[in-house]
C-alpha cells in the first residue's frame, strides 16, 4: 500500500519536472560568430581530406614513432585522460540525481535485566553478579528518499554535465594534437639544426683552405699579412657560429625526449643520424571557414562549455521556486530473527520548501549565471576567430616559405659559382681576398637561408595541419579511457 501511494506521488510529480525554467540552448550560428562564407587568403577550398595521421605524409619513420609514443606516452596526455576521466565521473553523479537514495539499516542488542540477581563470592575473594534475565532484540529498516525536480534543474544538470564531459574530451584531442604538431616542429628544427652544422663545417673546410693559400701568399710576398688576418677571421666568426648551433640542436633532441615521456638525452643517439629535413605535399585541401571549424576540437570544446553556462542559468533559476522532496521508511523489530517480520511499520512523507528571503542571494546567482554564459560566448566567438587567423596564417606562412625556398636556390647556385670563381681567381693572383671573403660568406648566407627556408616551410605545413585540427577522428566525441589509472596512493602508516 504504501509503495503504490509512493508511486502516485512520483506521476504528478514527474509530469512537473518537464515545466523547466531558464533559457533553452541553441547553438550559435555561422554568421554571430563572425565566420565567413571563404577564407581572405587565396586557400584550396576543396573539401577537407583525412588529417587524422597527417604526419605520414612526410614519409619518414622516426618522426612516425615519435609521435606515436607520444601519443601514449606523452604526460600533457596523460593528464588530459585523467580530466576526461574525471569529468566523465561528473556526469555520472549529475544522472545518480535521477534516481532516489536508498539506505537500509539492520541492529542487535541484548539486554541484562540485574533486579534480583544473585551474588556470588569466588574463592580469590571477587565478589561478582549473575544475572537471572536476558533478552535479545533485533531490528531491521530502510528509507527511501526522492528530491523531485519540479522546473528541471536535474535535468538541466546532468545537460551541463554532459556538455562538460564531451567538453572535457574536445580539450584531450586538443592536448593531443598540439603535441603531435610540437614533436614534429621540434624534429623539423633539430634536421635543420643538423644541416646548418654540415653547412658550417663545408665552410670551415673551404675556409681551412683559403687560410692555407693565403700564409703561402705572404710568405711568398705576394700580398700583405692582410689577407692572412681577414682570412683568419673569417674562419674564426664561422667557428663561433657552431657551438650556438650546436645548443639549438641540443635543446630540440633534449624537447623530443620529454614530449616523449622520457629524460631529456633518451633520443640523443638514435636522432645523432643526420638526415635531411622532412617534406610533404603542400597542396593541402582547407575547404570553406564553417566547414574547417567543426574539424577543430579547441572550437567544439568552447561550444560545449557555451552549453553547460546556459544550463547553469537554469539551473540557477530553478532555486527560485518551490521544492518538493518524498521519502518514505519502513522498519521492524522483534526478539528473535525468525519473527523479525511478522510486524513491518512504516511511513511516508513529502515535503515542499520555498526560499522566502535570502537577501537577494539566489537571484544574484542567476544573475551571475549570466554573466558567466556571456563571457563563455565570447570566449567561443574568440576561439573561431582565433582559429580562422591560425589558418590563414598558415597558408600564408607556408606560401611565402616556398616562395623564398625557390629564391634561395638560386642564390644558392649563383653563390656557389661565384665562390667557385673567385677562390680560382684568388689562387691566380686575379683577385683580392676580400672579393673572395664576400663570396664565400654569400655562400655560406645562402646555404642557410635555403635551410630555413626548408625548415620554415615544412614547419608551416605542420601548422597548417594543426590549424586545420588534424591529428584525431574528428567524427566522434572523444570518451573516456577504459583503462584502470595507473596512480596508485601511498600506503596509509
Amino acid at each position: 500500500m504504501a509503495r503504490s501511494r509512493f508511486l502516485l506521488l512520483m506521476v504528478p510529480a514527474a509530469s512537473l519536472a518537464a515545466c523547466a525554467v531558464g533559457p533553452t540552448y541553441r547553438p550559435a550560428s555561422s554568421g554571430a560568430l563572425g565566420v565567413p562564407d571563404q577564407f581572405s587568403v587565396a586557400a584550396d577550398a576543396r573539401a577537407q581530406e583525412d588529417l587524422s595521421t597527417w604526419w605520414t605524409r612526410f614519409d619518414d619513420p622516426l618522426l612516425t614513432r615519435l609521435i606515436e609514443q607520444a601519443r601514449a606516452d606523452n604526460l600533457d596526455v596523460a593528464q588530459a585522460v585523467s580530466r576526461l576521466r574525471q569529468a566523465h565521473e561528473g556526469l555520472i553523479q549529475s544522472r545518480a540525481q535521477w534516481l532516489p537514495q536508498v539506505s537500509g539499516s539492520a541492529g542487535y542488542s541484548r539486554s541484562i535485566d540485574v533486579a534480583g540477581a544473585n551474588t556470588v563470592t569466588l574463592p580469590d575473594g571477587t565478589v561478582t553478579t549473575i544475572s537471572r534475565n536476558s533478552g535479545d532484540s533485533f531490528s531491521v529498516g530502510g528509507n527511501v528518499s526522492y528530491q523531485l525536480g519540479l522546473f528541471g534543474e536535474v535535468g538541466r544538470a546532468v545537460a551541463a554535465s554532459r556538455a562538460q564531459y564531451e567538453g572535457a574530451g574536445y580539450d584531450y584531442a586538443t592536448v593531443l594534437i598540439s603535441t603531435e604538431a610540437e614533436i614534429a616542429r621540434n624534429y623539423v628544427l633539430a634536421r635543420g639544426y643538423q644541416a646548418q652544422l654540415a653547412n658550417a663545417r663545408q665552410s670551415l673546410a673551404i675556409q681551412d683552405d683559403n687560410l692555407e693559400i693565403a700564409g703561402f701568399r705572404v710568405q711568398a710576398g705576394l700580398v700583405s699579412s692582410l689577407d692572412q688576418e681577414q682570412a683568419r677571421a673569417a674562419r674564426a666568426q664561422t667557428a663561433a657560429s657552431v657551438p650556438g648551433i650546436e645548443q639549438s640542436y641540443s635543446q630540440a633532441v633534449a624537447r623530443l625526449g620529454v614530449l616523449t615521456g622520457q629524460a631529456p638525452g633518451a633520443l640523443r643517439a638514435e636522432m645523432e643520424a643526420v638526415k635531411p629535413i622532412p617534406v610533404a605535399a603542400s597542396d593541402v585541401a582547407i575547404g570553406i571557414p564553417a566547414d574547417t571549424l567543426r574539424q577543430r576540437p579547441d572550437v567544439r570544446a568552447a561550444e560545449r562549455s557555451l552549453a553547460a553556462s546556459v544550463e547553469q542559468i537554469g539551473i540557477a533559476k530553478a532555486q527560485l521556486y518551490p521544492g518538493l522532496s518524498i521519502g518514505g521508511s519502513m522498519s521492524s523489530n522483534s526478539t528473535s530473527i525468525g519473527n523479525l517480520f511478522d510486524m513491518i511499520s512504516g511511513q511516508l512523507f513529502a515535503n515542499l520548501a520555498q526560499t522566502i528571503f535570502d537577501g537577494g542571494r539566489l537571484r544574484s546567482q542567476v544573475r551571475s549565471n549570466e554573466a558567466g554564459a556571456e563571457a563563455a560566448f565570447a570566449a567561443y566567438k574568440g576561439t573561431v576567430l582565433t582559429s580562422l587567423e591560425d589558418i590563414e596564417n598558415a597558408v600564408v606562412a607556408m606560401n611565402t616559405a616556398k616562395e623564398r625556398a625557390a629564391q634561395y636556390a638560386i642564390a644558392l647556385d649563383a653563390a656557389n659559382n661565384s665562390a667557385i670563381l673567385s677562390r680560382s681567381q684568388y689562387r691566380a693572383g686575379l683577385t683580392d681576398f676580400t672579393t673572395l671573403n664576400t663570396a664565400e660568406s654569400q655562400l655560406l648566407s645562402a646555404r642557410n637561408g635555403l635551410t630555413q627556408a626548408k625548415a620554415d616551410q615544412a614547419t608551416a605545413l605542420i601548422q597548417l595541419y594543426l590549424a586545420l585540427g588534424g591529428g584525431w577522428d574528428s567524427t566522434t566525441v572523444p570518451t573516456a579511457p577504459d583503462t584502470p589509472a595507473t596512480f596508485q596512493p601511498a600506503e596509509e602508516q
